[in-house]
């Protein structure tokens, strides 16, 4: 399979999406549910924004800050006591930003039927890289080695990508 590299760059550094692929599983708690038994929403993005910076540090190798929250859509609802599974992956980078994908799982693990889990929540994330003193830094570039990068950058809805 050909590599395909998402940012021409005179650097020589690159991370493959699946380098930057990170996960985290929660189980959601009554403080952080609404009135209704569900997670609030802001719960969830809080989270979300967290992986999302984790997997962008795994490419920048600096920290990272949150530049914009885009395209956040919820799914279906996430209740109390249910498992949720977050995870992210840097699939495009600038010069400093990295843009970078949230989805969403949740489950209810005491359910044994088949379709007990399902997408929940969704988001794009753009990351800026930045230096101890606050100050933008140019970022590795992010590249598509495998079959299995190319399944997860599939996972973007194509009207998102751009």
């Amino acid at each position: 399979m050909e590599t395909v590299i998402f940012r021409r760059s005179l650097r020589c550094g690159m991370t493959s999406v699946s380098e930057s692929k990170v996960e985290r599983q929660e189980r959601i708690q009554p403080p952080q549910t609404n009135n209704y038994g569900n997670a609030h929403g802001g719960e969830l993005v809080k989270i979300m924004d967290e992986v999302a910076a984790i997997s962008a540090m795994k490419v920048a190798s600096n920290r990272c800050v949150t530049a914009r929250i885009s395209e956040v859509e919820f799914h279906n609802p996430v209740r109390e006591g249910d498992v949720v599974n977050f995870e992210a992956f840097v699939y495009k980078t600038g010069r400093t930003s990295l843009e970078v994908y949230v989805r969403v799982h949740s489950e209810r693990p005491m359910d044994d039927s088949d379709d007990n889990v399902e997408q929940t929540t969704s988001a794009l994330f753009t990351m800026v890289a930045i230096d101890e003193n606050g100050n933008p830094v140019e970022t590795e570039d992010v590249t598509i080695e495998t079959e299995g990068c190319n399944e997860m950058c599939d996972l973007i809805p194509t009207e998102l990508k751009n």
